[in-house]
């Protein structure tokens, strides 16, 4: 028995040690795959757990007439290696955040008012469309293609959830025609023509 509760003893010693509460980002170190290195905790306060960015409406004075305020971690640190981190999202009548996907996490998207049509395709092409209301949520599985357009005549908000810090953001009509991707190749790709190619690629900033 006084084997037992020794060797009971060495496990629970050991897993203190290994065991950490947060890891604050130091977003003065270097940036690996598995997220930044900790700030050390006796510079952590209280006012490092405390993120007010998105008390304030995003701009949405753009193309999409949409405005996406992130707390990952280059905005909030605290966030870093917990699993979890949210957004603000503002839509503007007409607004649209067009078909994108998060690589990294799930989302799970809040109404706070307004209303907004949303929906995701799944890896088998079944498409899963639904206009929500204010208290509605919706959530949209890792990697899969997405999309959220404004349905209301007046500017409409919800808060954005993902069980990562890093969720990572594609957005298909970026990748496509926003950069220096021959148009060429996005014609044989998608089976779009070169007027209409050219035409996106001059709207979203792309050459080639």
């Amino acid at each position: 028995m006084l084997h037992f509760l020794f060797l009971f003893s060495l496990i629970l010693t050991s897993t203190n040690v290994l065991a950490q509460d947060f890891c604050v980002a130091n977003l003065e170190g270097v940036f690996t795959p598995s997220g930044y290195a900790c700030k050390p905790e006796s510079k952590v306060t209280s006012d490092d757990f405390v993120f007010s960015g998105l008390g304030a409406a995003g701009n949405t004075s753009n193309i999409i007439q949409a405005a996406v305020s992130p707390a990952f971690t280059a905005q909030y640190p605290a966030v870093n290696g917990l699993g979890i981190s949210a957004a603000r999202l503002d839509l503007a009548p007409g607004g649209v955040v067009p078909m994108h996907t998060h690589p990294g996490a799930t989302e799970l998207l809040y109404v706070v008012h307004g209303r907004i049509t949303a929906g995701f395709i799944s890896s088998s092409n079944a498409v899963y469309v639904e206009t929500l209301t204010r208290g509605d949520i919706m959530v949209f599985p890792q990697g899969l293609l997405h999309f959220q357009i404004s349905a209301s005549k007046r500017p409409s908000l919800a808060i954005v959830s993902f069980n990562s810090p890093l969720p990572g953001l594609q957005i298909l009509d970026f990748a496509l025609f926003a950069n220096d991707l021959p148009s060429a190749l996005v014609e044989k790709t998608t089976f779009l023509d070169d007027a209409q190619v050219k035409k996106l690629k001059g709207v979203l900033g792309g050459t080639g």
